[in-house]
């Protein structure tokens, strides 16, 4: 008998011992009802015998070996998917998913085996595309599993990022009234700065992270275009950056019109986060260089700093989440508290801006950073 038709008439039989197996796949497992512990085992195997019955050509063969979508089976990708969400969903973990395949290929093949007198050629072929179906079937299911680990994960983060809101502002306005009160020692007041700065910083961290959540959650980083003027913007957006930091020496400069419509909020942050990445990562003097210059329909804004310049290689990561240094030898004149998410919210800003951004990075010139932003959307 065939591989495949032995898998229809004996599916039931199979999916018993599927069962058996997943029932011991604690502690998930101890509160699973017989239709969850077969979740869809039989339609992965009833998927998997008719893609064995299909023709498949050698090009084929080899593409679904790379796991190309040539060749492939949709029933059974989408009751493997569903598989691996639902798995995650009870608990099991990664490798007690993946052993139910493992068991799953272990008890076809015995099962088959014991219920045949003698080998035949056929069954050769027939072993080759059962093991191609169920390689499908795990591919399909650990990667539904990890995109639900992703998706967790990323909403765990929202949360706590909007749950540390409340305490850091807390922090915040108390360190204000301190700042008031007018019999503080030196000692005093550079400890109250020490609390500021570090809860300005800390609400930097966190803004950054819930705006990289939501960019992996799906959700595109929304404007809302107001007429503001940049120069106002980046004299703010240094005395932030700066701020607690006296031995910053940074230098701006403002040239022809530069007022325009954009999220002002956003654009706050873009501007603090280049500018803190420039004195993260520049020389020792501490130096940073803002220009800004404003024409007819676009305003041209370039973030300079000396020092070590960027790897090459790393140039085209530079804005990649949780890239925490382009330069090993970076940052170490003010080591780093971010969680590289900096330069990656930046580019998201540029991006929902409608503009465009580069960076020039060599030895002599130092790093340069430039933002080109349209006026208006």
């Amino acid at each position: 008998m065939r591989l495949s038709d032995f898998i229809v008439q004996n599916v039931d039989r199979i999916v018993d011992e599927w069962e058996r197996f997943a029932a011991t796949l604690t502690p998930a497992a101890a509160q699973m009802s017989s239709v969850e512990l077969r979740d869809h085992a039989e339609a992965i195997l009833l998927a998997a015998a008719r893609d064995m019955n299909t023709a498949q050509t050698k090009a084929e063969r080899i593409a679904k070996a790379q796991g190309e979508d040539i060749g492939k089976t949709p029933t059974l990708d989408q009751a493997a998917s569903s598989h691996g969400e639902l798995r995650h969903i009870v608990g099991f973990d990664l490798v007690q998913m993946t052993s139910e395949f493992r068991h799953l290929r272990a008890t076809v093949v015995r099962f088959w085996a014991e219920s045949q007198k003698e080998p035949q050629a056929s069954h050769l072929t027939d072993m080759i595309r059962f093991n191609e179906a169920i390689d499908e079937a795990l591919a399909e299911s650990t990667a539904a599993y990890a995109d639900r680990v992703t998706r967790s994960r990323d909403i765990f983060l929202a949360i706590l990022g909007h749950d540390l809101r409340a305490p850091l502002q807390a922090i915040g306005m108390s360190s204000e009234v301190l700042m008031r009160k007018t019999a503080l020692t030196d000692a005093d007041l550079a400890y109250i700065k020490r609390i500021k700065s570090s809860s300005l910083l800390m609400g930097t961290m966190i803004s950054d992270l819930l705006e990289f959540v939501r960019s992996r959650l799906g959700v595109t980083l929304p404007v809302e275009r107001k007429p503001m003027e940049m120069t106002l913007a980046c004299r703010e957006a240094i005395d932030a950056a700066t701020a607690g930091q006296p031995d910053c020496n940074a230098v701006f400069t403002s040239t022809g019109e530069t007022r325009g419509e954009w999220d002002q909020a956003r654009i706050a942050q873009l501007l603090q986060n280049l500018i803190g990445n420039a004195l993260q990562h520049g020389a020792a003097t501490r130096r940073v260089t803002v220009t800004l210059t404003g024409s007819e329909n676009h305003v041209s804004l370039s973030v300079h700093n000396d020092g070590e310049p960027i790897a090459e290689e790393a140039i085209g990561s530079i804005f990649d989440p949780l890239v925490r240094s382009a330069n090993e030898k970076a940052g170490v004149h003010n080591p780093s508290t971010s969680l590289g998410l900096g330069l990656f919210i930046v580019k998201e800003v540029v991006n929902a801006h409608g503009g465009g951004i580069t960076v020039v990075s060599n030895v002599g010139d130092g790093t340069t950073f430039t933002v080109e932003l349209p006026k208006k959307g």
